[in-house]
């Protein structure tokens, strides 16, 4: 029987960032990821490593934020599994981006969108490295009563500005 280790990957995530993770499954993912997140807002900032699976196997990256770049290449290298990506987001939210990305054709899956503390599970073999899911965020600490509805309401119409 083939062993298997699970390692616990915490990814870097700046302050006033976002992350997105995902799977994908061909090398010009790098450069599809670039060209939607560039026409998504001319203020964006974005940072995106993908960790090659094949071929020289390589973490590929781009971006238009050095720093993000930077982080992007260091969270890739931690996590090192097999056509793994993350995007790191500023100045913009992967809702503005998330449905373009996961029409992207190399686009296989996304594990998580968030600016929460996040971990990724990775699975090693002797072959070599896989997610196998994500932590998001915290567990939570109870159920939303009515003047926890008002106030959600009141951050997504009035701070947010959703449904005005």
């Amino acid at each position: 029987m083939a062993e298997l280790r699970v390692d616990v990957v915490q990814m870097e995530i700046p302050a006033g960032c976002n992350l997105i993770a995902g799977h994908s499954h061909f090398i010009k993912t790098v450069e599809d990821l670039y060209e939607i997140l560039a026409t998504t807002s001319p203020h964006l900032k974005f940072g995106i490593a993908f960790c090659e699976a094949s071929g020289p196997r390589l973490v590929r990256w781009d971006g238009n934020d050095k720093e993000l770049v930077e982080v992007a290449v260091r969270n890739a290298q931690r996590v090192a599994a097999g056509h793994f990506f993350n995007v790191l987001l500023k100045d913009g939210y992967p809702i503005n981006c998330l449905n373009a990305i996961k029409g992207c054709q190399e686009i296989c899956r996304i594990f998580a969108a968030t600016a929460n503390p996040l971990q990724i599970l990775v699975v090693e073999t002797e072959q070599g490295r896989g997610v196998i899911g994500v932590v998001d965020g915290f567990t939570p600490l109870g159920v939303e009563n009515e003047d926890d509805q008002r106030e959600r309401r009141n951050l997504l119409r009035n701070v947010i500005g959703y449904k005005r």
